[in-house]
C-alpha cells in the first residue's frame, strides 16, 4: 500500500476561505497530502478585509498539537498566523518536544495594505524561537524588511537580507518577489552557500488573497512527500503561478487564488 504523507498547518482560520487554514488544507489536498490543522485564531473576513479576529487560548492550541502528536505525527508542518510572543514561544517549544520533520515558517507579519500584524516583541520571538527551528522561511519583501530591519529595493538587497535570515539559524530562505519591481516575478532562494532565482511572468491582478499561505503550504506538502527543499520551492512556484493565473473572480475586493488551477492546465502534480 502506498504511504500516506501527512502535513500540518498551525495558523488562523479565514472565514472567506482564501487564506490561512482553508488555503493550506486545499493546497495539501491538491498535492495529495493528508492535511491536519491546529487553529490559532478564528477570523471574520472576506475579500474586502478582516472584520474581526478571535484568538484562541494558548492552551487550546497546544492541546491540538498534542492530539496530533499522539496519533498523527506529520512529515512536515508550516506555521502561519501566530499572534503573540507567548504563542510563538509555546508553539516553538512544542515543535522541539515532538521533534517533527520539516518546518516551514511563513512569517505572517504584514497585511495586504501594509499594516503591521505583529508587535515588536512578537517579531523578536519569531527570530529567537521559531527561525532556528525552520527548515525554510518564506517572507515576502515587506516581511523580510521587518525581520531584518533593512530596507529592500534591489535583488542585492534581497541577497543581504537572506544572509541575515540564514544567520538566525534558518536552513533555507526564499524571499518572494511579488512586491518587487522587476518585469518578472522573481523569488530568491538561499541555502547558505549559493543563491538561485526562480522567475515567472508577472500577472497583473488584484486577486492575490492567500498567495503566501498557498505557496508555503505547497512547499510543506512537497517536503512531506520527500522532495528536497529546492525541489519543493520549484514545485510551489509552479503551483502558485497557476493559481494566480486562473483566479476565480469572486468577491468585491482582493479575491482568492484558484487552488485547482493546475487541473485547468492539465498539469499532473505528483
Amino acid at each position: 500500500m502506498e504511504k500516506t504523507h501527512k502535513a500540518l498547518t498551525i495558523a488562523g482560520s479565514d472565514s472567506g476561505g482564501g487564506a490561512g487554514i482553508q488555503a493550506d488544507i486545499k493546497t495539501f489536498q491538491e498535492l495529495k497530502v493528508y492535511g491536519m490543522t491546529a487553529i490559532t485564531a478564528i477570523t471574520a473576513q472576506n475579500t474586502l478585509g478582516v472584520q474581526d479576529v478571535y484568538p484562541l487560548p494558548v492552551e487550546t492550541i497546544l492541546n491540538q498539537l498534542k492530539s496530533i502528536a499522539d496519533d498523527l505525527p506529520p512529515q512536515s508542518l508550516k506555521t502561519g498566523m501566530l499572534f503573540s510572543s507567548e504563542l510563538i514561544e509555546a508553539v516553538s517549544d512544542s515543535i522541539k518536544t515532538f521533534n517533527w520533520g520539516n518546518v516551514v515558517v511563513d512569517p505572517v507579519m504584514v497585511a495586504k495594505g501594509g499594516a503591521r500584524l505583529l508587535q515588536e516583541e512578537a517579531v523578536q520571538a519569531v527570530k529567537k524561537n521559531l527561525l532556528p527551528l525552520a527548515t525554510i522561511v518564506t517572507p515576502n519583501i515587506p516581511e523580510a524588511e521587518v525581520l531584518t530591519g533593512r530596507q529592500i529595493f534591489t535583488l542585492e538587497d534581497r541577497q543581504e537580507a537572506a544572509k541575515v535570515l540564514f544567520d538566525c539559524g534558518v536552513e533555507h530562505v526564499v524571499i518572494k518577489g511579488g512586491h518587487g519591481q522587476e518585469e518578472m516575478a522573481v523569488d530568491l532562494y538561499y541555502n547558505g552557500i549559493e543563491f538561485e532565482t526562480l522567475s515567472s511572468p508577472r500577472i497583473h491582478t488584484k486577486n492575490t488573497h492567500g498567495t503566501g499561505c498557498t505557496f508555503s503550504a505547497a512547499i510543506t506538502a512537497y517536503l512531506a512527500k520527500g522532495c528536497t527543499v529546492f525541489e519543493a520551492v520549484e514545485g510551489a512556484k509552479r503551483y502558485i503561478h497557476m493559481a494566480i493565473k486562473h483566479d476565480l473572480h469572486i468577491g468585491s475586493g482582493h479575491g482568492p487564488t484558484n487552488h485547482w488551477a493546475h487541473r485547468l492546465e492539465g498539469v499532473k502534480l505528483g
